[in-house]
């Protein structure tokens, strides 16, 4: 095994250019793939030296969340009503040891169907930022995730930051995960809420999207558009159709099963909606 610890991001694309590696932030996600490929001979490539990776910023229009900002740096942010669903997210990855060093970027990298973060920022129409020794480009979230571990990062490219639109301010954003205890949990299910309710809780506008039912988590904009006018007074998760969850292909594993999954889905969307309201 190789180890580098490189100082730059200009060392890091070098060394990309010239050899496949492992990149590394917080590695909570690494370590535990080890235990079935114990003896593998890799290239590590360490990146938490690279102190302007870890920052969240608002510039030209948008915010942005840093390649090596930590959960808990999400967390304790001063941010938008709309990035509750994000801030949510994150005090419940883990816990809070995993929370002080796992990083948000590396939660997208692993590409995980259960990674938390994945739909309160796909509510939020965050993009993806890579840099190569080639140039630079920028990918929506829900085209960089590929599938169960895969992403459309090229070995020669470093993910830099994850850019968020500035959203408007009346946009509030909520989180809901079920797992079989609080923390230190897989999520069985887990739901992004980002919506826009009147003070008499008719909902304007609603973005939803669903995690660890599908390889890649799930935005329902077919439900989205069906409940512009509906009042949060009103019995949601009634008025959430079959083929509103059309999009959803959860699986039976040790955690849930399919049919559970799809059966708590309108609950967990009903709730994170409200969550949002005045």
């Amino acid at each position: 095994m190789t180890y580098l610890l490189p100082t730059t991001v200009e060392s890091v694309l070098e060394t990309l250019a010239d050899r496949d590696a492992t990149i590394l932030a917080g590695a909570t996600d690494y370590y535990p793939s080890q235990v079935a490929q114990a003896g593998a001979d890799e290239s590590i490539v360490d990146i938490t030296r690279l102190d302007e990776l870890r920052c969240i910023s608002r510039e030209g229009g948008h915010w942005r969340i840093g390649a090596l900002t930590t959960w808990t740096d999400v967390a304790r942010a001063d941010l938008p009503r709309a990035f509750g669903g994000l801030q949510g997210a994150a005090r419940q990855v883990g816990g809070v040891q995993i929370q002080n060093v796992a990083s948000v970027v590396g939660n997208l990298c692993n590409a995980s169907p259960a990674a938390d973060g994945v739909p309160p920022l796909l509510t939020l129409d965050a993009e993806v930022e890579l840099r190569s020794a080639a140039g630079d480009r920028v990918v929506p979230l829900d085209e960089f995730i590929l599938g169960n571990r895969s992403t459309s990062r090229r070995s020669d490219e470093l993910v830099t930051a994850v850019l968020v639109p500035d959203p408007p301010d009346q946009l509030v954003g909520s989180f809901e995960k079920l797992g079989a205890r609080s923390y230190l949990v897989i999520s069985i299910v887990m739901v992004a809420a980002l919506a826009d309710i009147a003070p008499d809780g008719v909902i304007r506008s609603a973005r939803l999207a669903v995690g660890a039912c599908s390889p890649v988590a799930q935005r329902l904009t077919a439900l989205e558009n069906s409940l512009v006018g509906v009042s949060v007074h009103d019995p949601l998760e009634e008025l959430v159709a079959a083929a509103h969850l059309a999009a959803l292909s959860p699986i039976d594993d040790v955690r849930a099963s399919a049919a559970y999954r799809l059966e708590v889905v309108p609950i967990l969307l009903s709730r994170a909606i409200r969550a949002c309201a005045p």
